[in-house]
């Protein structure tokens, strides 16, 4: 009876395979779709674009000098890249460091604030002044306080920067599980244990959110630095070139400069993104991919 038994057993198993087998298929199908369609469907937009935008200006005949076309753009760019490339290094070394000053200084201070009650009622508020007063109505002082058209351009940059990381972190600081908190109080866990322990990882995708809007916001900060204080020669930044080509009404140029700026911060958003995933993936949420 109990050869009889497996026989049924055995036959149910198997034609119950090929069920999962094709769930399994129809799941697998779904996420390649996905990802082939996270990248073609953008694609599809970007060259219909080029298109419209080319096909207008031929026909409609419209000048370089008012609107050039998206090929004459690269062509212009290709030609002319020796030229724009110091540009582009220098707005990018500013950039890097302007955000970097970001994290030392708006990740330093969260820590501080959460560490001491009495130091963010005292400071908060003046950081909260530092972001929302205009940068375009303080840069004339940065201008006569500071004689270095770098330090210049580096500090504007820093302030827009700045607060991102700063409230992003602090508020991740102050997130962690209470439950979790409570424990290390029963254990008696001193606050530097309590900070590395638990704070400091629970604020880290909130740090990471903050950083990626820092990025795009410390290029921002160079470009409109660049072209309030506005200098020439070889320190000067690609917004220099954008003001200097119009100057000349050399418009294809301008074009070509802000190519660059674009994908500066294309480039800056995607090597953040994958920062992220890189130390979020394994256990956090937001990074993890589940079936279904």
């Amino acid at each position: 009876m109990a050869v009889t038994d497996a026989g049924p057993s055995r036959a149910t198993n198997t034609q119950s395979a090929p069920v999962v087998d094709a769930e399994e298929a129809g799941r697998l199908a779904l996420m390649r779709r996905e990802r082939t369609l996270r990248w073609a469907l953008p694609s599809a937009v970007f060259l219909a674009l080029i298109l419209l935008w080319q096909g207008a200006v031929t026909v409609y005949e419209i000048p370089h000098y008012q609107l050039p076309g998206p090929f004459l753009v690269m062509q212009t760019l290709v030609e002319d890249f020796g030229s724009l490339a110091g540009s582009w290094w220098t707005t990018v070394r500013i950039t890097v460091l302007a955000l970097i000053l970001a994290i030392i200084g708006g990740g330093g201070l969260a820590i501080l604030f959460t560490q001491s009650r009495w130091i963010e009622m005292s400071l908060f508020p003046y950081m909260v002044v530092l972001q929302v007063t205009p940068i375009i109505a303080i840069a004339p002082l940065i201008f006569i306080y500071i004689d270095s058209h770098i330090a210049r351009v580096l500090f504007i940059a820093w302030i827009v920067a700045f607060f991102p990381v700063l409230s992003n972190t602090a508020l991740g600081l102050k997130s962690s599980d209470h439950n979790l908190r409570d424990l290390m109080t029963i254990y008696r866990a001193s606050r530097w244990q309590r900070l590395r322990f638990l704070q400091l990882p629970s604020s880290l995708p909130y740090f990471l959110g903050g950083l990626r809007i820092a990025g795009g916001l410390a290029l921002i900060g160079a470009v409109v630095a660049e072209f309030t204080m506005g200098s020439g020669g070889q320190s000067a930044g690609l917004a220099f070139r954008i003001l200097e080509s119009s100057y000349r009404l050399n418009v294809p140029r301008m074009f070509a400069a802000l190519v660059l700026v674009i994908l500066t911060g294309i480039a800056i958003y995607l090597v953040l993104s994958w920062v992220t995933w890189l130390l979020l993936h394994k256990w956090h949420e937001s990074a993890l991919k589940r079936e279904g």
